[in-house]
């Protein structure tokens, strides 16, 4: 791993993935017009614009690597402008895809918009993967994505990260504050930076609700995605039929220096699947002890090493410094199924064996600069969480440490900032009705988060998976319990019984899976 990706999975896990990364390689998706699909096929007749609302939108197909088959929509364009209080100046046209309500029968008025995570995932891209859990919901509501601003095709504010030798690698708060001054200058050429926050979305997508002719919308958020879909229902209650809350992070929540112990703690509960297996025990010992045995190691001297690519399959040479691993263990540990694999990876690095733990933190973060914009994340979270990013003395001996709060912050004494709403952290309290999800297992957004927010929510109700870790509504049998709440709009008449058959993933105690 050159040192370009070992500071980016270190600007990652510092700015980009605040609230959750939702894929563990992502990438752009793709979104074309139906007819330039064949650019050397004979010239056809233009098709109509097919109107919803004032809003003309045209075929498209969306794609990403998380979806088998590409996803047939109506795509479109809509100009917003940039700073509200001077309408007259720069505008931001809001890439939007429509997806139409399949059955025949009526259609209900009130559409479905989803929320992606991040900060900095594009909604358009990140949907497909995520459709077969809409399949029922789609029967009669249309689904609508807006790429939030600063993101996908919405004036994407994405920053690269400089090229340079291994040897010149600085993981120091003065390095990430001069990466982000870079960035700050680049982007400026074509954005105002301080104009890219929540509060600027939340009028964005009640600007597209109004414009496609919804009186009421069903609002929902994954992850980061969440606190875009609590703001929207503390400005526009009227507006909003329901919510749903997937992986919640809590308005009165300051994000600054809440990552290194939300790890540790769903750590402890991972890896304690391995301490409480006997074959995993006994063949790979303890796994957090072997996790602070390495990084410690990597501290002292990181490794250089050969290893083989794990997509082209070519050998090349890295450095494994404990920064990429620390950032690694967080990436997996949003799926437990996938982090099972990490104590026997770990074990092996212990035994000198680097080459799989390289190989796969060089995939991990190979997609990653794409699947994340940057700029955006740093717009929002210098903005409305900046007094949060505090060291604490507690954190000192966790796998992130306060690498994350130190770097933040300086990345955020250089970047553009704008004022949230004096109401910004106030928990949503709301009569809508709102179906709050976690994950037993998230490193980041821990049930705990769902309790506190469904303690202001009168018609909200939580549900934590057993065993699951980051983004959980596609687990189980969540999707029929999603379908029927968007239906009725009354999570308390849900029978989450059927959630009981949840099991906890098997650790790997060797490259073929777990013991038989």
């Amino acid at each position: 791993m050159n040192s370009r990706k070992t500071r980016l999975i270190l600007a990652v896990a510092i700015a980009a993935a605040i609230f959750g990364y939702k894929a563990l390689r992502p990438e752009h998706g793709s979104q074309h017009a139906a007819t330039t699909a064949n650019a050397s096929a004979a010239p056809v007749a233009p098709i109509a614009p097919v109107l919803l609302g004032k809003i003309a939108f045209t075929p498209c197909s969306l794609s990403s690597p998380q979806a088998k088959d590409s996803l047939e929509a109506m795509c479109a364009t809509y100009a917003v402008p940039e700073n509200r209080a001077t309408p007259t100046g720069r505008k931001i046209a809001l890439n939007i895809a429509w997806l139409q309500a399949t059955s025949n029968g009526e259609k209900q008025p009130d559409p479905v918009f989803f929320l992606a995570g991040g900060p900095g995932q594009s909604a358009v891209e990140t949907f497909p993967g995520l459709n077969p859990v809409f399949r029922e919901v789609r029967q009669q509501r249309d689904v609508i994505l807006v790429d939030q601003r600063g993101t996908g095709k919405s004036n994407l504010l994405s920053c690269k990260a400089p090229q340079e030798d291994d040897d010149a690698f600085d993981p120091s708060p003065e390095a990430m504050q001069a990466q982000a001054e870079q960035c700050v200058a680049e982007l400026s050429k074509n954005a105002d930076l301080r104009h890219y926050t929540t509060t600027d979305a939340v009028a964005d997508l009640d600007a597209v609700r109004q414009a496609i002719g919804a009186a009421q919308i069903n609002l929902v958020g994954v992850s980061y995605g969440t606190r875009v879909s609590q703001q929207y229902a503390m400005r526009h209650p009227d507006a909003t039929r329901s919510i749903v809350l997937d992986s919640v992070v809590p308005n009165a929540l300051g994000l600054g220096n809440i990552f290194a112990r939300n790890l540790d703690d769903a750590l402890t509960l991972q890896f304690g699947l391995c301490s409480k297996n006997p074959a995993c025990k006994n063949k790979l010992g303890d796994p957090r002890a072997e996790l602070d045995k390495l990084l410690a190691t990597l501290r002292a001297q990181p490794a250089k090493i050969e290893y083989r690519d794990a997509t082209s399959g070519e050998v090349k040479q890295g450095t494994l410094r404990a920064e990429a691993v620390a950032g690694l263990v967080r990436m997996y540990a949003y799926m437990p199924l996938a982090s099972g694999l990490l104590p026997k990876l770990i074990h092996e690095a212990n035994a000198g064996h680097y080459e799989s733990l390289m190989a796969l933190a060089q995939m991990v973060t190979s997609g990653m600069e794409d699947g994340m914009a940057l700029g955006m994340q740093l717009s929002v979270v210098c903005s409305e969480d900046a007094d949060s990013m505090v060291p604490r003395e507690e954190d000192a001996g966790t796998v992130l440490g306060n690498l994350m709060p130190r770097g933040m912050a300086a990345m955020c004494k250089v970047w553009p900032k704008s004022q949230p709403p004096a109401d910004f952290h106030k928990p949503l309290a709301t009569a809508v009705p709102a179906l709050v999800l976690e994950g037993e297992f998230d490193p980041v957004t821990p049930p705990r988060y769902g309790t506190e927010v469904v303690k202001t929510l009168p018609n909200g109700r939580l549900f934590v998976l057993k065993g699951a870790g980051h983004n959980v509504i596609g687990a189980g049998c969540m999707p029929k319990l999603f379908t029927q709440f968007i239906e009725k709009a009354n999570a308390k008449a849900l029978d989450g019984s059927c959630l009981d058959k949840l099991g906890y993933p098997t650790p790997f105690v060797s490259f073929n899976g777990a013991e038989p």
